[in-house]
């Protein structure tokens, strides 16, 4: 897999690059995960478009009891939050609701990763601590 990280110039006016990532870890019940994973295969797709975002990927799991993972990677903390607060956000999560919710097991628990380092980039700057992450 090969991932593309955006440069983008500091306050000095030399380019850096940064990255983080965000894991959606989902617990869907066995007998809901066709119905799971055809919801992510036609999702609207809003998320590409949006400044700083670089991909997203849908893992499955592979042992029984282990969530889905929606794993996203962004430029920057800011470009992130930027998404989760936009209109575009709200409409593209409007689709995720068709599941009832007896579909999940487990609550869904959000990770937010600032990229320290990344061996195939080692030109990679690692991101600014942000502190702590809270959804709500």
């Amino acid at each position: 897999m090969v991932t593309l990280i955006s440069k983008r110039k500091d306050c000095d006016g030399e380019k850096e690059t940064l990255m983080i990532t965000v894991a959606n870890r989902l617990y869907v019940k066995p007998e809901y995960a066709d119905a799971f994973e055809k919801v992510f295969r036609e999702r609207a797709g809003l998320v590409d478009k949006m400044k700083g975002f670089i991909s997203n990927q849908i893992l499955r799991p592979v042992n029984d009891g282990d969530p889905y993972v929606v794993f996203t990677t962004w430029e920057s903390r800011s470009d992130f939050l930027n998404w989760i607060r936009s209109d575009a956000f709200v409409k593209g999560h409007a689709q995720s609701g068709t599941l009832p919710k007896d579909a999940y097991f487990k609550t869904n628990v959000l990770e937010l990763h600032e990229v320290l380092q990344d061996s195939s980039r080692p030109e990679l700057t690692p991101e600014p601590h942000g502190g702590p992450f809270n959804m709500h």
